[in-house]
């Protein structure tokens, strides 16, 4: 059972300084006194923390000056281009990686394919991309601040191991243990939808709201759930597997083969490999290898009736997944991130129809504006938390 305690001399201070790096970020340019005002924290404590973030290169001095009778003070903003995070998805059919700045600038992206099925040669693939994003990095003179990576399925962040992943077949594997070894940075593994989170709560559309909830279709399915302006992750850290969900009563006792039920009825491959079966025998073998879940979108456009009727039972079942996450988090805005977002996709309309009068009425749907960069975004995200010992704090009363 877990008590309350009291806070510490130091961690107040931690707490003041998060308070005050998270206020310029987000209304640079600002002064110091304007910033000791907003936060009701005293001028003397503002100078000292600020004088800190500067000579940190998180913050830094603007042109401009402030003038409160004395002498003139520049004005600060958040040093977004001073340093760099490198952050990896590894989610979907493909490795993504790319360089960004603190401000969410990103730099280099890269792709490489995701080798399949082998645990070894899945770490192999993200330490050949790992090494290209650096060279990059270090070719343009950045000093780096860490390294994000996000793994598809469960993970235990505070060990930095990925518990399952069935994409990658990694059990228990020591993915932040074997990163830091080997390229001596700060490390964070975090699950990828939780990242894609984070990335939309700072980045995204939908910036500075207190509940945010991200649900994203691919391989799998799941959510990232954020609460007032942290990351939900669960007493096992297994939050937002809602591809696990049972979409009936139908589904009790469901024997997957390591995917959820509402993955193998609704997933983008569930929904092909029920295309390829609806189109055997009218379609060449070849184009039932290559067909791709934009195919089935551009016939649903072209009012194709099988890809009608693939994507209506597919968005059924997602839209329980919606109503789910509405009535569980009431957050202030579901994102609808993966394939779901991608350009000429129909799903957020037929979803948006199954839920609108359903949802609590102030919960919005909206589509991702990232892509897949918000999981790079919600790395750099957390591993400012993480360097910075940024602090979220909720008061009770």
């Amino acid at each position: 059972m877990r008590h309350t305690r009291t806070i510490t001399p130091t961690e107040m201070r931690v707490i003041n300084r998060s308070a005050i790096l998270d206020l310029i970020r987000r209304e640079s340019p600002i002064s110091r006194s304007m910033i000791a005002q907003k936060l009701d924290v005293s001028l003397p404590t503002v100078m000292r923390i600020v004088d800190e973030l500067v000579e940190e290169g998180l913050v830094r001095p603007m042109g401009k000056t402030e003038w409160s009778g004395g002498r003139r003070r520049s004005l600060l903003e958040f040093n977004a281009r001073g340093q760099v995070m490198i952050g990896v998805d590894l989610g979907g059919d493909a490795f993504y990686g790319a360089i960004s700045d603190l401000g969410g600038t990103i730099l280099r992206e890269t792709t490489l394919p995701h080798p399949g099925k082998n645990s070894e040669a899945c770490y192999d693939q993200l330490v050949t991309m790992l090494e290209t994003l650096l060279v990059q990095a270090e070719q343009a003179d950045v000093t780096i601040r860490g390294i994000g990576v996000g793994a598809p399925g469960i993970t235990d962040y505070d060990r930095g191991i990925v518990r399952i992943s069935p994409s990658m077949e990694w059990h228990n594997f020591p993915l932040r243990k074997r990163l830091s070894e080997r390229f001596n940075l700060p490390v964070i593994v975090e699950n990828d939808v939780n990242l894609s989170a984070l990335g939309e709560l700072w980045f995204g559309a939908e910036q500075n709201v207190d509940g945010l909830v991200l649900f994203t279709v691919g391989t799998g399915i799941g959510a990232g759930v954020v609460l007032d302006g942290a990351i939900y992750r669960g007493a096992h850290q297994a939050a937002g597997e809602v591809g696990h969900l049972l979409p009936g009563r139908d589904f009790l006792g469901w024997k997957g083969r390591g995917f959820g039920a509402t993955e193998e009825k609704a997933s983008s491959w569930a929904v092909l490999a029920r295309a390829r079966e609806v189109l055997r025998g009218k379609r060449s073998d070849a184009e039932l290898a290559a067909l791709q879940i934009t195919d089935i979108f551009a016939a649903h456009a072209a009012d194709e009736s099988w890809a009608h009727d693939l994507l209506a039972e597919a968005a059924d079942y997602l839209a329980l997944c919606v109503m789910a996450l509405g009535f569980s988090f009431d957050p202030d805005v579901i994102v609808l991130g993966g394939d779901l977002a991608l350009p000429f996709s129909p799903m957020e309309g037929l979803i948006r129809q199954r839920v609108t009068g359903v949802l609590p009425a102030d919960v919005r749907v909206a589509a991702s504006i990232l892509g897949r960069r918000a999981a790079v975004l919600g790395a750099v995200t957390n591993l400012l938390h993480l360097t910075a010992d940024f602090y979220v704090l909720r008061s009770m009363a």
